[in-house]
């Protein structure tokens, strides 16, 4: 059995299925940790297993997917560092397919929850390997300067929940908004939820969010 690379949560799915099972892949944010979105993820259908990977740096009291490129002008234009960037999407490509065989997962009914940093993995994730991802939640991050060219056939139709706050002053919502633009521009069937809030997922969000999980693992 292939060794799964990255430290990681797995809680089995409250509603067993009688061959592979459907799951979620979650990707914390900068400076946290796999428990961090389980209570979001909890919220979540019972049906999936939910795989909650550790960055692979540590940074302060928590973990980073990458250091940030900051040339931009600040970190609310900041990009991700390219070569930490690209490590960790390997990482995250192998642990997924390591997964996959370890927990009897079902390759076609995979999907990502990503916050922040996560997010912003998630969804170069997508684009990189359309075939790999059925679904993906990317919340409060921006597609990454080195994936906006990406136009994979195979994205159309994906469902992708979008989310970002108003009043976030790390991501701020026009570069999400911008992701969902270009997402929707290359067929991806994109849902946008724009809220009242910080950089963090309040109560109107959380509800979009297992609507949207809700509904899209039953189709």
């Amino acid at each position: 059995m292939t060794e799964i690379l990255l430290e990681h949560v797995h809680l089995e799915a409250e509603i067993q299925s009688d061959g592979p099972a459907p799951a979620v892949f979650v990707l914390h944010g900068r400076g946290a940790n796999e428990q961090d979105l389980l209570p979001i993820a909890d919220e979540l259908p019972d049906e999936l297993h939910v795989i909650s990977f550790r960055a692979p740096d540590r940074l302060q009291g928590g973990y980073t997917w990458y250091d940030l490129d900051l040339s931009g002008g600040g970190l609310h234009e900041s990009q991700p560092d390219a070569e930490g960037f690209r490590r960790s999407l390997d990482l995250v490509t192998g642990s997924i397919d390591a997964a996959v065989e370890a927990y009897d997962l079902d390759p076609d009914r995979l999907g990502l929850l990503g916050f922040s940093q996560g997010s912003i993995m998630s969804l170069a994730l997508l684009l990189e390997s359309p075939d790999r991802i059925a679904w993906v939640a990317a919340l409060h991050g921006y597609l990454a300067d080195s994936h906006a060219d990406l136009d994979p056939d195979s994205v159309d139709d994906k469902p992708v929940f979008i989310a970002a706050g108003r009043a976030d002053r790390i991501i701020p919502h026009t570069r999400t908004e911008a992701a969902a633009d270009r997402l929707r521009s290359i067929g991806a069937d994109v849902t946008v939820g724009v809220y009242d809030a910080g950089h963090g997922v309040g109560p109107a969000e959380l509800s979009d969010l297992v609507d949207f999980v809700t509904t899209t693992i039953q189709h």
